[in-house]
């Protein structure tokens, strides 16, 4: 879903906006100024044109004579190259900065995105961070390489003849630019009607690509709740506004163009009469009279580009919002000036400073509650030795995610202490306990690529005989090489090419391949089969021999050789002790426990009836 200010549309420009994004321009600002420079030549160039041909009629044409024509000739086709030279520098310049803006912005926008913490990502879309990343900053870099330039352009321009036009004729300047300020503010009107329609067009096309998208991905539920005649509707009403807000675009457009030309007309038609008549009279030369008549004509063209940039400008601070709102966003988790100064930040990390994890840890009277306020933990402690398992159960939104969020630093407390071999975690810096960590995810994420390649993310320099070593471990590397290419298998978009439980192993070789001293596994066999669950529980055993570890568990045969089982119930530990312990107690445990193996005994006994 996309945020409340995803097409917010400003009344007015924010030069408090414009000044925060323009920070990030320092690194081009030379190209901007030497493109600005080439713009002023162009604009001095456009405004001197009308006086060569003031020249050429009050010495040629009305002379009747070719004297110095050859003289003025080359002048003209030197003043036409040198043009030409100009333009063909600013293009050049524009296309380097408009790409060289985004890849900045971007690259920035990306790294942010790696050290903000869970909490941003909880609120905050995919779309939304993707239309930030892509549309937004190539729509400003677009603006600030041309449309900034073009104004420069428009009012040199318009300042030039302005100024010579003056010095020739106050009274025939003063008439022939009469229409100018109500022709500025009629394309004011219509840059902005037609860009607020232009942006609900965007925004519906936006709309009908997630149809087709959500429609493509979810063709089956579709059939199987019999939803094709609805989602048609959703789809049409969707079509239908696209179409109303296309031709209400069309037909500003169309209206804008033949009003311009309508006033521009009236300016040139008085010029026409007053320059006429002065010509007439003798007071005006013909050379000047046709000069200001090009400059009458000539005059609308900047004007109308300047109503355009700033409408441009107006309608796209929304986006120059959004995209500050990324890149300016500080995460909530930070490390401590002394933590970076000793151990590195997690783009320059000092590892000969790392020390090494044994694997003690402790939660002291930890408090914690997600910015929605809902508390989760309050007075939390527990105890785990150095390669203790320590296995989570209990009803969902009891905690267990909570405890180990904590535990990874994903999120940090809001009072009490995590004790990482005896010293508090956030002294040392976030990298380096991350560094430590081994985390298997109920639903994996696999990268497009080869297993290979899956696997060498979670050490990077791995060579392999390491591939291949982790992936025996964790009992992987039979089926993978069952395979036709072996390792350089390709597992296609998030692992769509293999079964989920060759996902999850592939997973669980990527994270033991560097070797962490803490482990955490998030219902990691909640979503498989029998078969290979017994395949992962022997993976899980070899994996985690020798290192603390936390699970949550939702079948609970996979933790029944945990050293201790903690039920949690509300943030607080309600039952606490190895599997067979708990089941003398007969409490939530034995309850749970004994629920599951009566389901499994009955699935079990009708798959041998079958």
């Amino acid at each position: 879903m996309a945020r409340e200010d995803e097409y917010k549309v400003t009344e007015k420009l924010d030069m408090g906006i414009w000044k925060r994004f323009f920070k990030y321009l320092v690194e081009f600002k030379r190209g901007l100024f030497f493109m600005a420079f080439l713009m002023v030549i162009v604009a001095g160039i456009d405004a001197l044109m009308p006086l060569l041909t003031r020249y050429a009629i009050d010495n040629f044409i009305t002379n009747k004579t070719v004297v110095g024509f050859k003289i003025f000739a080359l002048i003209y086709f030197c003043v036409i190259f040198i043009q030409a030279v100009n333009i063909k520098l600013f293009i050049m310049q524009a296309g380097k900065i408009e790409t060289g803006l985004a890849y900045h912005i971007r690259k920035l926008g990306f790294k942010r995105l790696q050290q903000l913490s869970f909490s941003y990502y909880d609120n905050s879309s995919v779309g939304w961070l993707m239309a930030r990343m892509t549309s937004d900053i190539a729509r400003l870099s677009e603006i600030i390489s041309w449309g900034l330039i073009d104004m420069v352009w428009a009012i040199a321009m318009m300042s030039g003849f302005i100024m010579i036009m003056l010095y020739n004729n106050v009274n025939l300047t003063l008439i022939s630019i009469c229409v100018v300020l109500p022709l500025f503010l009629t394309g004011i009107y219509f840059q902005r009607k037609i860009l607020k329609s232009y942006r609900n067009v965007r925004k519906l096309n936006s709309q009908i690509t997630s149809d087709f998208s959500e429609e493509v991905s979810g063709a089956k539920t579709t059939k199987t709740l019999v939803r094709e005649a609805e989602n048609l509707i959703e789809f049409k009403k969707d079509a239908d506004n696209m179409r109303y807000f296309s031709i209400r675009t069309v037909m500003f457009s169309s209206l804008f163009l033949p009003i311009v030309i309508s006033m521009g007309s009236i300016g040139t038609g008085l010029a026409l009469c007053v320059g006429g008549s002065k010509v007439i009279s003798g007071t005006l030369t013909y050379g000047t009279f046709v000069m200001f008549i090009s400059y009458t004509i000539q005059f609308f063209d900047p004007l109308a580009r300047l109503a355009e940039t700033l409408a441009e400008l107006q309608n796209a601070q929304a986006s120059a919002e959004r995209v500050l709102t990324l890149v300016e966003t500080e995460p909530d988790i930070r490390d401590k000036e002394d933590a970076i100064k000793k151990y590195g930040d997690l783009f320059n990390p000092k590892k000969e400073n790392w020390e090494k994890i044994r694997g003690d840890i402790e939660f002291k009277n930890v408090s914690f509650c997600y910015p929605n306020g809902e508390k989760v933990l309050q007075n939390f402690n527990l105890k785990v030795k150095k390669g203790e398992t320590i296995a989570l159960v209990g009803e969902t939104g009891s905690g267990k995610s909570t405890i180990v969020n904590l535990l990874c630093r994903f999120y940090e407390p809001n009072s009490g202490q995590i004790l990482i071999d005896g010293k508090e975690y956030r002294e040392r810096s976030l990298l380096w306990l991350h560094w430590n960590l081994g985390y298997v995810l109920q639903s994996p994420h696999l990268f497009s690529g080869t297993i290979k390649d899956n696997i060498r993310y979670g050490k990077l320099d791995a060579t392999q005989e390491e591939i291949e070593k982790s992936a025996k471990l964790v009992n992987a590397h039979r089926f993978i090489m069952k395979m036709e290419k072996g390792y350089d298998t390709e597992v296609g978009e998030d692992g769509g090419n293999i079964s989920t439980g060759e996902k999850q192993l592939i997973s669980f070789a990527r994270a033991i391949i560097a070797n962490p001293a803490i482990f955490v596994l998030d219902e990691a066999t909640s979503s498989i089969d029998t078969e290979t669950e017994k395949i992962i529980e022997t993976a899980i055993e070899k994996t985690l021999a020798g290192r603390t570890s936390f699970i949550i568990a939702h079948r609970l045969s996979t933790i029944v050789s945990a050293d201790k089982i903690l039920v949690i119930g509300k943030g607080k530990i309600v039952e606490a002790g190895n599997h067979k312990e708990l089941l003398r107690r007969k409490g939530y445990y034995y309850r749970l426990y004994t629920n599951q193996l009566l389901q499994e005994k009955e699935i079990e006994s009708i798959k041998i009836s079958i």
